[in-house]
């Protein structure tokens, strides 16, 4: 907790948030693009068999 008071009094509040959720967005970025992959294989698995 100390280092993330002593990152946000060095590189100021707004860099700290940016980083903070760019963070959090990154592991839902990469879940997203795998659903879209199993996605894309259901559609094409439902146009071979259909």
């Amino acid at each position: 907790m100390d280092e993330l008071i002593k990152t946000i009094s060095n590189v100021g509040f707004p860099i700290a948030i940016s980083a903070y959720l760019l963070i959090r967005i990154e592991n839902k970025l990469e879940t997203l693009s795998s659903s879209i992959a199993q996605l894309a294989r259901a559609v094409e698995f439902l146009k071979s068999n259909g």
